[in-house]
């Protein structure tokens, strides 16, 4: 799928949908929009210890009942983990696997991206404080590497958050 088609068509549509994309790019107010318009129920996944089995939690939720909306989840960690950690808790079996639960569950992963100068803005805005421009762009990039990985096994669609308006403070 391209940019430019309309979420919250789609979000009416689907019993699951996944938001990704680095810290600043919109997930959480998005998330909160869609919820409110279509009655999800909001998942976000926090920074989750290491002694924890991530795709066997991502496998309890999506066996659950309901339409849920994830704000991050199994995905970040295929980007955070590596960059940060230097490995990723989830392997990429694992993540094809999640990914094509989600579509199973009539739903779709959603990319969302936005100029790296922006989320650093939005960050910073927020936050009162960001990581580097650098580190945003890496970010950035390693979305796009695993989201255009798994387009190849599944449904993705990618949106330019450049347009939403910022994060609140706090």
């Amino acid at each position: 799928m391209a940019d430019g088609m309309n979420l919250d068509e789609i979000a009416s549509t689907c019993d699951t949908l996944v938001l990704e994309g680095p810290d600043g790019v919109g997930k959480s107010a998005l998330a909160e929009r869609l919820s409110r318009r279509h009655g999800f129920e909001v998942v976000h996944s926090p920074k989750t210890p290491d002694h924890l089995d991530l795709a066997s939690r991502y496998r309890a939720i999506l066996g659950g009942a309901g339409r849920i909306l994830f704000d991050r989840c199994f995905i970040s960690e295929l980007v955070y983990g590596p960059l940060y950690r230097g490995r990723s808790r989830i392997t990429w079996s694992q993540a094809i696997d999640l990914a094509e639960t989600v579509i199973a569950r009539s739903g779709l992963l959603v990319h969302l991206t936005a100029p790296s100068a922006v989320i650093r803005r939005r960050l910073l805005h927020r936050d009162g404080e960001a990581v580097s421009l650098e580190e945003v762009s890496a970010l950035t990039t390693g979305y796009q590497r695993v989201f255009s990985t798994l387009a190849d096994y599944t449904r993705v669609l990618t949106l330019d958050t450049t347009a939403l308006e910022p994060p609140s403070a706090g």
